[in-house]
């Protein structure tokens, strides 16, 4: 069984660097959510650009996208950054050896809006985890 590392280097890191991070728990849908909803603010995701490990990238895209959007439990850090800090944040991701993926952007429309690699927009039905949901 793999055991993901949490990244609390990364978090301590982005200290004064990022404007929000919180670790994708129960899913990037649902997670990035929180970030939006409390910062009343949008998002504009490219789901092509999410990264895959070589074994998701090797199932068909519905399980891909489900995986990658509602799928947790990693201790992946989703966070949000000014445009400014780029230079910055590839220092830490070469500092940290851990490779970071810029996967979208905040705009000021509320709610999160999915697109694919060229821009078209994309829907997700999905949902993210719920702790209390019944079995």
């Amino acid at each position: 069984m793999d055991t993901p590392t949490p990244r609390v280097a990364l978090g301590m890191a982005l200290r004064g660097v990022a404007h929000a991070a919180l670790d994708i728990s129960d899913g990037l849908v649902g997670d990035l959510g929180h970030i939006l909803e409390r910062s009343q603010v949008g998002a504009l995701v490219d789901v092509d650009a999410l990264p895959r490990s070589a074994v998701l990238a090797s199932q068909p895209d519905g399980i891909q996208r489900e995986c990658v959007l509602s799928g947790g439990d990693d201790y992946e850090l989703c966070f949000t950054a000014p445009a400014g800090n780029r230079d910055t944040i590839a220092a830490i991701s070469e500092r940290l050896a851990l490779p970071l993926t810029r996967v979208g952007a905040i705009t000021p429309e509320p709610g999160l809006r999915l697109v694919d690699g060229a821009g078209n927009p994309t829907r997700y039905q999905g949902a993210s985890f719920d702790h209390f949901a019944a079995p």
